[in-house]
């Protein structure tokens, strides 16, 4: 029971700091609140009309398909109320002919249910055939069957619909470009992280497996940061069709400079996964080849120290708003400069490196190669 009260009582503070976040400052938090109450306020607004003020006969119908047409973006409203509507007609349509010709609910619920629910799977209705299920059982079990029951329940669920969409596309369209900017840069901040605390670690001697272990599996969290990031860029273009604010300029769009630091950061994350495989498979080997002698650490690590320098320039100038400009021209070259002169150095020591290894020369290699693409990558962004 302390365990059960201990998670509750966890899940209460969560909730709350949630709910502070979104009162006080934009993020997530507040988008997720704005859409809750937009579902409300479209429910709320399609009974109003259809249930007190036209007191229709299957008023029901316009608030349960105004509430889960508020969409996580107007484009989905707009294609999922459309593929609802034509799923809640095949339904209707079904189950009012067959509950007419059999005058029994129960055998035409029998016969439709199976047909309706196959129907609901065609592609074109998408996540949206199940209505066509519930259509046909709102029409067989809430009283009798008749042609102006089942034009009133389809009218009313093309005003909740046009209610819904309505509510979504006017009031505080949802938009993601702050989620791609935060996704993008946490990837950012991770690769910095895990390339100078290698850098730092290095000069101390070749890495034992847990290290390189631990290195590997922060590697993989980084690329899995550049998953989301391209995801909320997805999700962000999605979010300005069909949205009345991209017409008037009000809502910022991602352009090139997104589009590109998802790119680079993607290379960047599977060039540092590369790089941590690389030393985990060498610390876990059987021969355990010593590739990193005390010289070759040195330079090792500067070039990641480098690397990580060329990663916050990168990100600060892409992705954080009003970054330094023609300014940071000199700086941005000074990194470059600074990282080809690093990859000379290691490329260097490896021409010099006495063939005794062939597993060392092997290991230290494949990371030369590996810089080599990271450097020019970087160096072009």
């Amino acid at each position: 029971m302390q365990g059960i009260a201990a998670a509750a009582g966890r899940s209460a503070a969560a909730t709350w700091r949630s709910v502070r976040r979104a009162v006080r400052e934009p993020g997530r938090e507040r988008d997720v609140l704005a859409q809750a109450v937009k579902g409300a306020f479209a429910a709320c607004v399609a009974w109003a009309v259809a249930g007190w003020w036209l007191n229709a006969p299957m008023a029901f119908m316009a608030p349960w398909v105004a509430i889960v047409l508020v969409e996580s973006t107007v484009y989905r409203s707009v294609r999922h109320g459309l593929q609802q509507l034509a799923a809640i007609a095949v339904g209707t349509a079904v189950a009012t002919g067959c509950g007419m010709a059999l005058g029994s609910s129960m055998a035409a619920m029998v016969l439709v249910l199976p047909a309706v629910m196959l129907l609901g799977q065609w592609k074109r209705l998408g996540s949206q055939g199940i209505f066509a299920g519930t259509a046909a059982l709102f029409v067989l079990t809430t009283g009798p069957v008749t042609v102006a029951a089942s034009a009133s329940r389809l009218a009313e669920a093309g005003f909740g619909a046009l209610v819904g969409i309505a509510v979504n596309a006017l009031i505080r369209p949802p938009v993601y470009l702050r989620d791609t900017r935060a996704a993008l840069q946490d990837a950012a901040q991770g690769a910095q992280e895990l390339l100078r605390e290698i850098a730092r670690r290095l000069p101390q001697g070749q890495p034992d497996a847990d290290t390189a272990a631990d290195w590997h599996d922060a590697a993989l969290r980084v690329q899995r940061l550049v998953d989301q990031a391209r995801s909320a860029a997805d999700w962000h273009r999605e979010s300005l069709s069909a949205n009345p604010r991209r017409r008037g300029g009000a809502v910022p769009q991602a352009g090139e400079d997104y589009d590109d630091a998802v790119t680079a950061l993607d290379y960047i994350a599977l060039h540092i996964t590369d790089v941590t495989r690389t030393m985990l498979e060498a610390s876990t080997s059987a021969r355990r080849p010593t590739w990193l002698s005390p010289d070759t650490a040195a330079l090792y690590a500067r070039f990641v120290d480098s690397t990580a320098r060329a990663v916050r320039l990168y990100a600060r100038d892409r992705l954080t708003p009003g970054a330094a400009g023609r300014e940071a021209d000199g700086e941005r070259g000074a990194a470059a400069q600074e990282l080809a002169a690093r990859l000379r150095e290691l490329r260097q020591q490896l021409a010099g490196a006495p063939p005794y290894d062939p597993d060392a020369l092997a290991t230290f290699g494949s990371l030369l190669s590996q810089a080599h693409r990271l450097t020019d990558r970087l160096t072009r962004s």
